[in-house]
């Protein structure tokens, strides 16, 4: 019973940590856009992002104030890898079993 309270709480603390830094939330602007790094991290928390920008309209899962090319490529590496590997670990595991 202890462990699940401990689970349930680090759940919910790592999800609180993950949706700090969503697109749309204000801290990148014309002046200061997001850059390569940003759209990496933005790439991995989309699922979040998702679902949050259904309950927040000013949440989106993708910042429109960008860099351009770089951010681009940072948010696709990160969606495409952070999906794509869990599929390889996936076939891996039913191989081996």
């Amino acid at each position: 019973m202890r462990t699940k309270i401990i689970a349930i709480l680090l759940a919910l603390c790592t999800l609180l940590l993950l949706s700090s830094c969503l697109p749309g939330d204000g801290k990148n602007t014309v002046d200061r856009p997001a850059n390569f790094l940003t759209g990496i991290w933005h790439g991995w928390v989309a699922p979040i992002s998702l679902i949050v920008s259904i309950f927040n309209g000013k949440i989106r899962i993708y910042e429109v104030n960008n860099t351009g090319w770089w951010y681009d490529a940072g948010f696709y590496m990160a969606v495409i890898s952070g999906f794509g590997g869990l599929a390889v670990s996936r076939r891996k595991r039913r191989r081996e079993e």
